[in-house]
């Protein structure tokens, strides 16, 4: 789904036509939403992760950067 989303990105950025990539990740969408509302419906109760979970993450995963910087000096 990410090269999906990078295609789409670097085709609108270029001003190309990105419908087929477009459809494509629509598509990619609707096929996860199918998959979670099946995993609900079969008793999954658990809480999925978010993008704001990735964000968190992320910035947790980059303050350990500028110490592995200062540590190779």
């Amino acid at each position: 789904m990410a090269d999906v989303e990078a295609s789409v990105r670097a085709l609108v950025n270029g001003d190309c036509d990105c419908t087929e990539q477009a459809l494509a990740q629509i598509n990619l969408r609707r096929k996860i939403n199918l998959l979670i509302d099946e995993w609900k419906s079969a008793g999954g109760g658990d809480v999925l992760p978010d993008v704001r979970d990735r964000m968190r993450l992320r910035s947790l995963m980059n303050v350990d950067k500028p110490a592995r910087v200062l540590a190779r000096r």
